[in-house]
């Protein structure tokens, strides 16, 4: 058997839905189509007409069964009346008189008493059955709506699969491009997730190490601070005698002007002559 498809599936709730028509007016159809029948044309109708049938909604209906409900009590009592006057009018009139024994009586208010306990129990159990239609209905109803929401977006999932697909097949044509450029790029899903892990544990020690340094960051400030108040003070001396040496290296060439050259050159000669001689006297010792 093939797979079910989301095409196959739309198409049989579209045939469903166009071969049976779910709606509640089907329900009134059988209550109008009565009242229709028995209602005289030129009779005033009641306060819920028919007109309102052929825009049944669950509320319209509520109300039309609580006023029917209230209508026929009405006729109830107005039809016991009705027999009992015609049977006491004939008992009073008929020939002979039609008399009533106290055992007849008695006879008739078992009976009335089994008639009504039978009624009682038929009643509690058209309630029950009753209660449970409603249940089903609403429960029928919800699902209904919820298949109705669920066709939307059925009708909604080839267009997103058509995109998906397309979208895919952009991927792997970007992919294939760019095969050989970073190779972090082609790898399988599981070493994907495991390259993602590693590098959100890289980024979390980073950030501990970042946060470390940033709390350091005071500390070194004021230690920074500390040390340039300290060399100010040497910066300052070493600028001073900079200059004065460089004074004094003026002044002197000043003074001596090119003689300087000249005591040098005797100087390095005197001391040559010194250590020729200090080696000449060790060797004599």
């Amino acid at each position: 058997m093939a797979p079910l498809t989301a095409e196959g599936v739309l198409a049989k709730l579209q045939l469903l839905s166009a071969s049976q028509e779910i709606s509640i007016l089907k329900l009134s159809e059988p209550i109008s189509a009565a009242i229709t029948q028995l209602q005289n044309p030129h009779q005033r109708t009641s306060d819920i007409s028919t007109s309102s049938l052929d825009a049944t909604t669950p509320s319209s209906l509520e109300a039309d069964l609580t006023h029917y409900r209230e209508l026929f009590a009405k006729l109830r009592f107005s039809y016991v009346e009705q027999v009992t006057k015609e049977k006491f009018i004939r008992a009073i009139v008929g020939d002979p008189p039609l008399i009533v024994s106290p055992q007849e009586n008695v006879d008739l208010e078992k009976e009335n008493l089994e008639a009504k306990a039978t009624l009682k129990a038929l009643k509690t159990e058209v309630a029950d059955m009753v209660a449970e239609l409603e249940g089903k209905a609403k429960e029928l109803s919800r699902k209904y709506e919820k298949v109705q929401v669920e066709t939307v977006k059925l009708e909604e999932l080839p267009g997103k699969i058509a995109e998906l697909e397309n979208a895919i097949a952009d991927l792997k044509e970007a992919q294939a491009v760019g095969l050989d450029s970073n190779p972090e790029l082609n790898l399988p899903l599981a070493k994907t997730l495991d390259l993602v892990e590693s590098k959100k544990r890289q980024r979390a020690e980073l950030d501990r190490q970042l946060e470390q340094l940033q709390s350091q960051v005071p500390r070194k400030k004021k230690e920074l601070d500390r040390l340039q108040a300290e060399l100010q003070p040497l910066e300052t001396k070493r600028q001073n005698s900079m200059a004065a040496a460089k004074e004094a290296k003026r002044r002197k060439e000043a003074a001596l002007g090119g003689i300087e050259d000249d005591l040098e050159e005797r100087g390095r000669w005197f001391r040559a002559a010194e250590a020729g001689l200090k080696q000449v006297l060790e060797l004599k010792s």
